[in-house]
């Protein structure tokens, strides 16, 4: 069966379950932020131990995505996808029981950041972008990572709520009521798996051989690096600024409408640039991303935090949150065509994670140290504005061996 011939009710069955899928593993992990307090006063874990949590949860993410896509791309999504959603679960029982930070980093850590793999942006993209035309595909995967949002709009009032109400182990009880609703989502997007890929986008040389060639572009290689930054300061923001404004002195809730303000403009910004992306360089919008990112958080972190500076802010970060998502995405496409999209786009998402890493334990470990996140978000402006500067400059000329990799047409910028 070719993307063609899908009817119309199969089509959007396969787009919500990704969507779904996406919503719901991203709005969770975005807001374990609000369980930091809480959770270090009943465990009796520091800081540094939270961040590290979370840190690993972000390594073990993106290490493991490359071999997920590689199984993705060989035995079909919906299996991976279906073990990701029971690894989630694991994970937020281990949370819930944890009564030290071993414990505590194997379910957010290990548990989740496996789960990721299987759930995340990396395998919904690859469903998305098989369901549709290319003319159309940026569009459909920026629709599906505005949709996949929503997620935290209802992941972050539903976790501060729980928390503030019941404690934060009656919280993840409540994310696990959200995680049964990821397992039918997990079996609509892997539908994906009847479609056969066009000629245009197939390659008959093997994975090493198409790995090889990536990491020797230097496109490729230059879009892995500026997403190792904006792994860097997403995962610093929605890690330590619950606690931040904490520090400043403002009510905890509004970390949790912060997040939620993220969430409900990073609907718009997913849709926005995945419109651009159709009609646009993509290079020249990803740079774009990252140099207005960095002057915003400078722009908040320089004056003093309130709560009106605070939701101004999450509005702007949130439109320009997961708006890299179809830009990379669309990327890889353009440049090395689907047969292994799961394996590469999961190639550069290590560089993302390596970024996540730092972003999360870096900033608890600069907060321990020094009392003050100042040197922390003054690094993530000065490394997102360098990043976006090269990331305008990347190469996205396909390979040498385009005519043996995706049929010697190169596609548009």
């Amino acid at each position: 069966m070719t993307a063609a011939q899908l009817s119309t009710f199969q089509r959007w069955s396969i787009l919500i379950g990704a969507s779904v899928l996406l919503s719901l593993a991203m709005g969770m992990r975005q807001s374990f932020g609000l369980f930091q307090t809480s959770v270090i006063r009943d465990i009796g874990i520091t800081t540094a131990d939270f961040s590290l949590a979370t840190a690993i949860q972000n390594v073990v993410w993106g290490v493991t995505q490359p071999m997920v896509g590689a199984m993705a791309d060989r035995y079909g999504s919906r299996f991976v996808m279906v073990a990701g959603v029971f690894v989630y679960a694991a994970g937020l029982v281990l949370m819930m029981i944890a009564t030290s930070a071993l414990v505590f980093t194997l379910g957010a850590g290990f548990c989740v950041g496996l789960a990721l793999s299987c759930t995340a942006s990396s395998m919904t993209m690859t469903v998305t972008s098989r369901v549709v035309s290319v003319a159309k595909r940026s569009l459909a995967m920026g629709a599906v990572s505005a949709a996949g949002s929503l997620g935290l709009v209802l992941a972050s009032p539903l976790a501060q709520t729980l928390i503030t109400r019941a404690g934060w182990q009656v919280a993840l009880i409540g994310f696990l009521g959200l995680v049964a609703v990821m397992l039918p989502s997990a079996f609509m997007a892997g539908r994906a798996d009847k479609i056969d890929i066009d000629k245009a986008d197939d390659t008959s040389q093997p994975l090493g051989t198409v790995v090889q060639t990536a990491l020797g572009h230097s496109g490729f290689m230059v879009m892995s690096i500026a997403f190792f930054v904006c792994g860097l300061q997403l995962v610093f923001i929605t890690t330590h600024l619950p606690t931040y404004l904490e520090v400043c002195g403002l009510d905890p809730s509004l970390g949790a409408e912060a997040l939620a303000m993220i969430g409900l403009f990073n609907v718009i910004g997913s849709y926005t640039f995945g419109w651009l992306g159709g009609r646009y360089p993509k290079q020249l919008l990803l740079g774009g991303i990252y140099i207005v990112r960095s002057v915003t958080i400078a722009a908040y972190f320089w004056f003093p935090a309130t709560p009106t500076t605070t939701l101004v802010f999450a509005a702007v970060m949130g439109s320009l949150w997961l708006g890299v998502v179809p830009l990379v995405n669309g990327l890889v496409a353009q440049l090395f065509g689907l047969r292994f999209m799961a394996t590469l786009t999961g190639i550069a998402f290590l560089s993302h994670q390596a970024g996540s890493f730092l972003g999360a334990w870096g900033g608890g470990l600069i907060y321990d140290h020094l009392g003050s996140y100042d040197m922390a978000w003054r690094a993530a402006v000065i490394i997102g504005l360098i990043a976006g500067a090269f990331q305008m400059l990347m190469n996205v000329r396909p390979p040498a061996a385009q005519g043996a990799i995706d049929g010697a047409v190169p596609r548009a910028a």
